[in-house]
């Protein structure tokens, strides 16, 4: 039995398919969770299972994405950015950022997705799943280190997270001390 829908990604053909299933389940999450789609902070992630996919994918974005001196980088700002059509009513998107995340045996998924709010949006979801209001799918992200929603479905595999675009932005160079990924 196949655990994983795309891994172990062997080249950059398989790395597009992955981001666009990836792309697809958080749209499906964030229509699911909310009722409509939020803009995007233009950061996609894409998750690792076997230790050897993740050294060809790391080679892989070495070839799609800019270098960078920064030893706490997470993402990285893509040569040209990826664009995923319209399908359906999921609105024609662009990449900008991409992040391969180590092999973690508690993240399954394809990959995850930062969708983005207003302060005062974001500030309104929080306090409503703060105060006991249920949102299928949604809650609040356990990391005490990130403020964000991380919306989730067991059969999507991908994740999503909502934050505001400046907490989208310092993601991007945030890696985890928590799981050091």
């Amino acid at each position: 039995m196949k655990l994983y829908r795309f891994s172990p990604i062997a080249d950059k053909a398989q790395l597009l398919e992955a981001i666009k299933a990836a792309h697809l389940g958080c749209f499906r999450l964030c229509k699911q969770s909310l009722g409509h789609y939020l803009p995007i902070a233009g950061n996609m992630g894409i998750f690792c299972h076997y230790d050897e996919e993740y050294e060809r994918l790391i080679a892989i974005r070495k070839e799609m994405a800019e270098t960078s001196n920064n030893f706490n980088q997470k993402y990285f700002k893509l040569h040209e950015p990826i664009v995923i059509p319209a399908e359906g009513d999921v609105p024609e998107t662009t990449y900008t950022y991409l992040y391969i995340r180590r092999p973690d045996p508690y993240r399954a998924q394809i990959g995850d997705v930062d969708f983005v709010l207003s302060v005062e949006e974001y500030a309104k979801l929080k306090e409503s799943l703060q105060s006991g209001t249920k949102i299928k799918g949604a809650r609040i992200f356990e990391r005490a280190d990130l403020d964000m929603v991380e919306l989730h479905d067991p059969d999507i595999d991908a994740l999503a997270y909502i934050n505001v675009q400046s907490m989208a932005e310092a993601v991007r160079v945030k890696l985890s001390d928590a799981t050091n990924l």
